[in-house]
């Protein structure tokens, strides 16, 4: 009888650390997915002759409103679309 008490009571302190654990992970995806994002921008925009600085101040200028997450899929999966976006005109 006394074992299924201490068992029943190491469960829900494994419960509470793993709900802990699932939080920290889920804050932790979308950092590393948001420097994931300026890594392939960046990349894109070497390739160009400029820098994620300079790509990203020219499309604020012309009032391209594109965030971060669109504009990297743009670079990985249509080049010739993203060569359009970042040509200065």
């Amino acid at each position: 009888m006394w074992g299924r008490k201490k068992n029943l009571r190491v469960a829900k302190v494994a419960a509470t650390k793993a709900g802990v654990q699932a939080y920290v992970s889920r804050k932790l995806k979308k950092r590393v997915n948001r420097g994931l994002m300026q890594v392939r921008i960046n990349a894109s925009a070497h390739e160009l002759g400029t820098s994620f600085s300079k790509l990203m101040g020219d499309l604020k200028k012309r009032k391209i409103l594109l965030d971060k997450k669109v504009l990297s899929q743009i670079a990985a999966k249509h080049p010739e679309i993203f060569k359009q976006l970042a040509v200065t005109k």
